[in-house]
């Protein structure tokens, strides 16, 4: 006697993992981190325009996240990317009206799905969204630039944690690079400026260059795969922002990864097709057909 297709399904489904090990799935890990960010720096130095504003960027990623991946990829996305998108958005972003906030956040989400070639979206969603608003909707937007004073201790946190699960990721070699690249080229920026060398750093503290370290440029889906490529790109970012730096661009870092960062992964695409063509063998002719 055969079993019914039910039952015989039901017991080849894996069982369900446990509530406790859902909660602590590593996706929720960089929400919980970017959230952090965003109470110690608002607690201690009140770096959000408005919790509602915020709260609206969130919403606004996360619903058209849900409507585009339901659209076009047919199924209902994880909301961790959406929440870093819009949390993001909400702390970075500086407007006294409520509708960059909305836009912003959807004009981010809606570039994973337009700005996509051979399947991978190209561009940091954040990162697109709020270079497009400052470039295009200025007069109405402006960027976070806010240090954390004399307050190592929030820093010490942040960067801790921070290395903790970049290291966990293996991205914290991306992030070291920058950071290390930044205080090099420091230096030269106070040769050139001669403003002291402590001035040119002190941006590097800031809750701005928090979320550009830990979540920017090492977002997964648009870094490049390769520790060498990572590594070049962080150098490459560290040196158009200081260029940017040296022309009086305020947004330098953002500007500086929109610029590097999608013809980088586009090289990459276009180098591994080139492998992949050469390593395929062409294909042989049958002894009639090459007569």
């Amino acid at each position: 006697m055969t079993q019914p297709a039910a039952s015989v399904a039901n017991s080849a489904a894996p069982p369900r993992p446990a509530l406790w090990k859902r909660l602590l799935d590593s996706r929720f890990t960089p929400p919980f981190f970017i959230t952090l960010i965003l109470l110690i720096g608002n607690l201690s130095f009140g770096i959000l325009e408005s919790y509602q504003k915020t709260l609206l960027a969130i919403v606004a990623a996360m619903v058209t996240e849900m409507a585009l991946g339901r659209i076009f990829l047919g199924k209902w996305p994880h909301p961790a990317s959406a929440y870093i998108t819009g949390i993001s958005v909400g702390i970075l972003l500086r407007s006294p009206a409520y509708w960059p906030y909305a836009l912003c956040a959807a004009l981010s989400i809606t570039s994973k799905y337009a700005l996509r070639v051979k399947g991978r979206h190209i561009c940091n969603p954040s990162n697109f969204g709020i270079c497009a608003l400052l470039f295009l909707a200025s007069e109405s937007v402006a960027g976070l630039s806010i240090q954390w004073g004399n307050n190592m201790v929030s820093l010490i946190v942040i960067w801790v944690l921070g290395a903790t699960i970049l290291w966990r990721a293996k991205r914290f070699l991306t992030t070291a690079t920058y950071v290390i690249s930044f205080f090099l080229l420091a230096l030269l920026r106070a040769h050139i400026t001669g403003d002291p060398w402590l001035s040119e750093v002190s941006p590097i503290t800031g809750p701005e260059y928090q979320l550009f370290m830990f979540f920017m440029i090492t977002d997964p889906k648009t870094t490049l795969r390769s520790w060498k490529g990572q590594v070049a790109v962080a150098i490459a970012v560290a040196v158009v922002e200081m260029l940017l730096r040296l022309d009086q661009s305020i947004y330098a870092p953002l500007y500086a990864l929109f610029l590097v960062g999608p013809p980088a992964l586009l090289l990459e695409m276009f180098f591994d097709g080139r492998r992949r063509r050469k390593a395929s063998p062409l294909p042989t002719l049958r002894p009639e057909l090459a007569q």
